[in-house]
């Protein structure tokens, strides 16, 4: 398992019992190892973050994104949290919520291909 702040735990908790709606959708589908059979957990605090949705086997972090990521500050962070997870060795996916909730198969079948190693 991956390194994190401990101090993130409560947080995580706490973003796990509200989720967006994306989030819900998404993770409707994620959960109980439906894609290939790994396991993917949600709200999982990793080094100074905490992620939308983490599997492990596959190296994979997802993020779900609103509209406020659309904006130059949230980018030049969102770039150095990318490139913080990436140091790992972590691929990272990112999502708009619009994306997730209007595109569920689409979105889905880019994480399954993945997970199985084609990426698109």
């Amino acid at each position: 398992m991956e390194r994190y702040n401990p101090k993130l735990k409560e947080n995580s908790r706490a973003l796990r019992t509200n989720m967006t709606d994306a989030e819900q959708v998404l993770w409707h589908r994620l959960r109980r190892k439906q894609i290939q059979g790994v396991q993917f957990y949600r709200q999982k605090p990793l080094l100074a973050f905490i992620v939308d949705f983490y599997c492990p086997a596959a190296k994979l972090v997802i993020e779900l994104d609103g509209s406020q990521h659309f904006e130059e500050e949230h980018q030049a962070k969102d770039q150095a949290r990318d490139d913080a997870l990436a140091e790992l060795g972590l691929r990272v996916l990112r999502f708009d919520n619009r994306q997730v909730l209007l595109e569920t198969d689409a979105v889905l079948e880019v994480i399954d291909m993945i997970v199985k190693g084609n990426p698109p």
